[in-house]
Protein backbone atom coordinates (compact mmCIF):
# COMPACT_ATOMS: atom_id res chain seq x y z
CA UNK A 1 0.00 0.00 0.00
CA UNK A 2 2.68 2.14 0.99
CA UNK A 3 4.49 1.81 -2.51
CA UNK A 4 1.44 2.67 -4.28
CA UNK A 5 1.04 6.00 -2.70
CA UNK A 6 4.94 6.88 -3.02
CA UNK A 7 4.21 5.76 -6.82
CA UNK A 8 1.44 7.99 -6.98
CA UNK A 9 3.38 10.52 -5.27
CA UNK A 10 6.14 10.20 -7.92
CA UNK A 11 4.07 10.39 -11.03
CA UNK A 12 2.10 13.53 -10.39
CA UNK A 13 5.24 15.41 -9.42
CA UNK A 14 6.57 14.63 -12.76
CA UNK A 15 3.73 15.24 -14.67
CA UNK A 16 3.86 18.81 -12.77
CA UNK A 17 7.04 19.27 -14.28
CA UNK A 18 6.34 18.34 -17.55
CA UNK A 19 3.14 20.73 -17.54
CA UNK A 20 5.41 23.53 -16.87
CA UNK A 21 7.20 24.08 -19.41
CA UNK A 22 6.08 26.19 -22.31
CA UNK A 23 5.11 24.24 -25.42
CA UNK A 24 3.45 26.07 -28.66
CA UNK A 25 -0.41 26.31 -28.69
CA UNK A 26 -0.55 26.83 -32.06
CA UNK A 27 0.93 28.44 -35.04
CA UNK A 28 0.71 29.97 -38.37
CA UNK A 29 0.91 28.07 -40.99
CA UNK A 30 -0.58 25.18 -38.91
CA UNK A 31 1.45 22.64 -38.98
CA UNK A 32 1.38 20.26 -42.21
CA UNK A 33 -0.74 22.88 -44.18
CA UNK A 34 -0.70 23.06 -47.83
CA UNK A 35 -1.12 27.05 -48.70
CA UNK A 36 -1.44 28.98 -52.41
CA UNK A 37 1.34 30.93 -51.46
CA UNK A 38 4.23 32.59 -49.26
CA UNK A 39 2.18 33.25 -46.14
CA UNK A 40 2.14 36.79 -44.49
CA UNK A 41 3.56 35.90 -41.40
CA UNK A 42 5.00 32.84 -39.68
CA UNK A 43 3.65 32.68 -36.16
CA UNK A 44 3.79 30.49 -32.70
CA UNK A 45 1.87 31.42 -29.72
CA UNK A 46 3.00 29.32 -26.38
CA UNK A 47 0.83 28.64 -23.88
CA UNK A 48 3.65 30.16 -21.32
CA UNK A 49 5.87 33.02 -21.63
CA UNK A 50 8.85 31.76 -23.63
CA UNK A 51 12.16 33.31 -24.42
CA UNK A 52 12.86 32.95 -28.36
CA UNK A 53 16.55 32.34 -29.05
CA UNK A 54 16.92 30.64 -32.55
CA UNK A 55 13.90 30.56 -35.25
CA UNK A 56 15.19 29.01 -38.84
CA UNK A 57 12.81 28.66 -41.83
CA UNK A 58 14.59 25.87 -43.72
CA UNK A 59 13.37 24.41 -47.16
CA UNK A 60 13.25 20.77 -48.23
CA UNK A 61 16.88 20.62 -49.09
CA UNK A 62 18.22 22.35 -45.83
CA UNK A 63 18.54 25.97 -46.93
CA UNK A 64 17.84 28.27 -44.68
CA UNK A 65 15.30 31.22 -45.71
CA UNK A 66 15.31 34.96 -44.81
CA UNK A 67 13.01 35.69 -41.97
CA UNK A 68 12.06 39.40 -40.93
CA UNK A 69 11.39 40.11 -37.57
CA UNK A 70 12.92 37.78 -34.78
CA UNK A 71 13.73 36.85 -31.38
CA UNK A 72 13.87 39.13 -28.49
CA UNK A 73 15.28 38.65 -25.28
CA UNK A 74 12.33 39.14 -23.41
CA UNK A 75 9.85 36.22 -22.78
CA UNK A 76 6.78 36.27 -24.74
CA UNK A 77 3.58 34.24 -25.37
CA UNK A 78 3.91 34.79 -29.24
CA UNK A 79 6.42 34.86 -31.88
CA UNK A 80 5.88 36.71 -35.19
CA UNK A 81 8.37 37.58 -38.46
CA UNK A 82 7.81 37.58 -41.72
CA UNK A 83 8.95 35.18 -44.56
CA UNK A 84 10.45 36.63 -47.71
CA UNK A 85 8.58 35.46 -50.91
CA UNK A 86 8.94 31.45 -50.95
CA UNK A 87 9.15 29.16 -54.26
CA UNK A 88 6.40 26.27 -54.00
CA UNK A 89 8.08 23.74 -52.10
CA UNK A 90 8.10 21.85 -48.50
CA UNK A 91 9.51 24.45 -45.69
CA UNK A 92 10.48 23.32 -42.12
CA UNK A 93 10.41 26.10 -39.44
CA UNK A 94 12.72 25.71 -36.53
CA UNK A 95 13.16 27.15 -33.06
CA UNK A 96 14.70 27.17 -29.51
CA UNK A 97 14.15 29.23 -26.83
CA UNK A 98 14.42 29.32 -22.81
CA UNK A 99 10.84 28.73 -20.58
CA UNK A 100 9.85 30.79 -17.88
CA UNK A 101 11.29 27.93 -15.88
CA UNK A 102 14.81 28.15 -17.49
CA UNK A 103 14.54 24.91 -19.28
CA UNK A 104 15.87 25.14 -22.67
CA UNK A 105 12.83 24.02 -25.19
CA UNK A 106 12.96 23.70 -29.00
CA UNK A 107 10.28 22.71 -31.88
CA UNK A 108 8.95 23.05 -34.79
CA UNK A 109 6.47 22.65 -37.48
CA UNK A 110 6.07 22.02 -41.47
CA UNK A 111 4.09 23.61 -44.51
CA UNK A 112 3.99 23.60 -48.09
CA UNK A 113 3.82 26.36 -50.82
CA UNK A 114 1.92 24.95 -53.39
CA UNK A 115 1.76 27.61 -56.33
Amino acid sequence: MKSHLALAVVASLLSGAVLAHSRSESTTPTDGAKIAETPQMIRMIFDDPMRITTVRLVNADGTEMRLDGGTGLEPSLEFIAEPAPLAPGSYRVEWRGLASDGHAMKGSFSFEVTD
